[in-house]
C-alpha cells in the first residue's frame, strides 16, 4: 500500500488587493447604501450593495441552516427567514485552527459559517451573464471565501464582458469530514463523512434556483477551485448527487484523488473513534454538545493509518457509499459529462521528508519501473542532479509529479476519452517573489496580473477562464491558441514569454505509475 508523503504549506493565498480597492469604491461597510438593492430569492430577501453601473455586491447569504448542535454532522438543513436581510457584511470563516497563514481566519472562524458572497455585473432578471463559483483551497481544514467576489475577474468592463462571481463555504476538518458507526447508523444512506461536499452541493443548488435575480444564468454555472478546492471540483464531478449543477468545471492543482489512495468508511470511521478518544468523550451524543475548540484540540492528535502526512488528512477521498459510492478511480469513467479545464503550477509543494526521501518514495511509487523513474530524473547510484531552473529540484518535482501533474494528466485522459471537451494546463509564470509556488496562479487569475510580476499587463488568465465559463471553450480573440488535450497530450503553457501551445507534459514519467486521480 503507498503512503502519501507530503507536507502542505499555505493552500490558499489568495493576494487581497482587491478586497482594499473595491471597499473603497463602495465606501467601506458602514457606507452601505440604505436603499442597496433588494433581491427576493426562494429563501428570503436580502439586500446589498450597488457597486454602481448595474452591479451589486452581497455579502453573508445563508444557504443552509446553522450546521451546530443537534445539526452538527448532519447534511446540511434548508433555511428561510422573514423580512429582509441585510446582507453587506462578509460571514465568518467555518471553524478552523491557526496554522500560521490563516491564523486571522482562525482567529474569526466559527461553526455557524454557511453562507455564500454574489457579486454580479448586471443585476437586471434574464441578463444571463455566466457565473462562477469558487470553491476555496486549505487542505479541506481552513480557508474562507473571504473576498473572493471583489476580484477584478468579476469587473463589469474590461475584456471579460462580466460574469456573476460567487464564492462559498463549507464545513471544514472533523466538521466536515467525520465519520462514526453512529453517524452511519443515523444515516438513511447508511453513510457518513463528506459533509463538507454535502455543503457545496446545498451551496450550488441554491445558485441554481436563485443566480438568475442577480442576473446570472442558472444553465451556465462553472465550478472552480483550487488545491483542495480543486479536489472539491473533482468530487463533485464524481458525485451521483451533484448531477445538474454545474455546467462546466475548473481544477486547479487538485484532483479527485489527490493522487492518495482513498480511505474506505471503515477506516474513516476509525479515525472518528480515534477523535472520540482524545476528546476524552463516550459517544457522538457527548461529542457534539463538546465545544468546538475541544474538538478542534482533539482533532490535531489524529492519525490515520494509510497516510505519513498528517496535514493531508482530510485530503484523503472517502468512499462513504453515498456521496463517493467508489473510489475516484472507479467512477472517472462516469463523472459528469462537462467540458473541464485542470492543470497545475511548476512547482506545488515540497516532498515530505525532503531530499533523503526521493529515492525510497520513487521505489515505493513506481514499484518495478522505480529504475525507469529514477533514470528519468537523473538519478545515478543515488546521487541526485542539479536543480531545474523551472521545475525546481528533484524533491520538488516528485511532489508536483506524483500529487499534482500527473493525477491531473490521468483525469484529462480518461475525461477526454469520454468524448467530453478537455483542456490541460501547466502554470509557470513568475509571480512577484520570482519562484513559482502552490497557488502563484491565484493573484494572476483573481488579480489580472500582480505587482512586480514579470511579462505584460493583459489579464490573460482571467480571459481564458472567463471564455471557458461563457462558451466552454477557452478560447478568444487576441488569444494564443488553446489546443484541447488528445491523445498526444495537447496542453497550454502559461509562461514569463507568454501562453504557448506544447505537448506531452511528463508524459513519459506518468506512463510509469499505475493511475490514480
Amino acid at each position: 500500500m503507498v503512503r502519501r508523503v507530503f507536507r502542505t504549506r499555505s493552500m490558499h493565498r489568495l493576494a487581497l488587493s482587491w478586497v482594499v480597492a473595491l471597499a473603497l469604491l463602495l465606501g467601506g461597510p458602514s457606507a452601505a447604501r440604505a436603499a442597496g438593492p433588494v433581491v427576493h430569492t426562494t429563501t428570503g430577501a436580502v439586500q446589498g450593495q450597488d457597486t454602481g453601473q448595474g452591479g451589486a455586491l452581497f455579502q453573508g447569504i445563508p444557504f443552509a441552516q446553522p450546521p451546530v448542535g443537534p445539526l452538527r454532522w448532519r447534511p446540511p438543513q434548508p433555511i428561510t427567514w422573514p423580512g429582509i436581510r441585510e446582507a453587506t457584511h462578509p460571514s465568518p470563516p467555518c471553524l478552523q485552527r491557526g496554522y500560521g497563514w490563516n491564523d486571522a481566519l482562525a482567529a474569526r472562524s466559527q461553526e455557524d459559517c454557511l453562507y455564500l458572497d454574489i457579486r454580479t455585473s448586471a443585476m437586471l432578471p434574464r441578463a444571463g451573464l455566466p457565473v462562477m463559483v469558487w470553491i476555496h483551497g486549505g487542505a479541506n481544514r481552513a480557508g474562507a471565501a473571504d473576498g473572493t467576489v471583489l476580484s477584478s475577474l468579476a469587473n463589469p468592463h474590461g475584456t471579460n464582458g462580466g460574469v456573476v462571481l460567487v464564492a462559498i463555504q463549507y464545513r471544514l476538518g472533523t466538521f466536515g469530514f467525520l465519520s462514526l458507526p453512529e453517524l452511519t447508523d443515523e444515516s438513511p444512506h447508511h453513510a457518513s463523512g463528506n459533509y463538507g461536499l454535502m455543503d457545496q452541493m446545498a451551496a450550488l443548488a441554491w445558485v441554481r434556483a436563485n443566480i438568475g435575480r442577480f442576473g446570472g444564468d442558472p444553465n451556465n454555472i462553472t465550478i472552480f477551485g483550487e488545491s483542495a478546492g480543486g479536489q472539491d471540483v473533482g468530487q463533485l464531478m464524481l458525485a451521483p448527487q451533484a448531477r445538474g449543477l454545474f455546467a462546466k468545471a475548473i481544477g486547479q492543482s487538485g484532483t479527485a484523488g489527490f493522487g492518495v489512495i482513498p480511505r474506505t468508511l471503515a477506516e474513516n470511521e476509525a479515525l472518528g473513534r480515534q477523535l472520540l478518544d482524545k476528546a476524552g468523550v463516550p459517544d457522538l451524543a457527548h461529542l457534539r454538545v463538546l465545544s468546538g475548540s475541544a474538538i478542534l484540540a482533539a482533532t490535531d492528535g489524529l492519525k490515520p493509518a494509510t497516510i505519513a502526512d498528517d496535514s493531508f488528512i482530510w485530503l484523503q477521498a472517502v468512499i462513504d457509499g453515498w456521496i463517493l459510492p467508489q473510489a475516484p478511480e472507479a467512477l472517472l469513467a462516469q463523472a459528469a459529462p462537462v467540458p473541464l479545464m485542470i492543470g497545475s503550477n511548476a512547482r506545488e509543494l515540497t516532498l515530505y521528508g525532503g531530499a533523503d526521501a526521493v529515492v525510497p518514495t520513487i521505489r515505493q511509487a513506481f514499484g518495478a519501473h522505480a529504475a525507469e523513474a529514477l533514470a528519468f530524473y537523473g538519478i545515478k547510484d543515488g546521487i541526485l542532479p542539479a536543480p531545474d531552473p523551472r521545475l525546481g529540484d528533484v524533491a520538488t518535482q516528485l511532489a508536483a509529479d506524483l500529487t499534482f501533474r500527473c493525477p491531473s494528466l490521468h483525469v484529462a485522459a480518461a475525461h477526454a476519452a469520454t468524448g467530453n471537451p478537455t483542456w490541460v494546463y501547466h502554470f509557470d509564470r513568475s509571480p512577484a517573489q520570482g519562484v513559482v509556488s502552490h497557488g502563484s496562479d491565484l493573484p494572476f487569475l483573481f488579480d489580472g496580473r500582480p505587482a512586480g510580476a514579470p511579462g505584460d499587463d493583459t489579464p490573460t488568465l482571467q480571459r481564458y477562464w472567463v471564455n471557458f465559463a461563457r462558451t466552454g471553450d477557452p478560447n478568444g480573440a487576441g488569444l494564443a491558441r488553446w489546443p484541447a488535450f488528445d491523445a498526444g497530450g495537447a496542453y497550454l503553457a502559461f509562461t514569463d514569454a507568454g501562453p504557448e501551445a506544447r505537448t506531452g507534459l511528463r508524459g513519459p514519467l506518468c506512463a510509469l505509475r499505475p493511475p490514480m486521480p
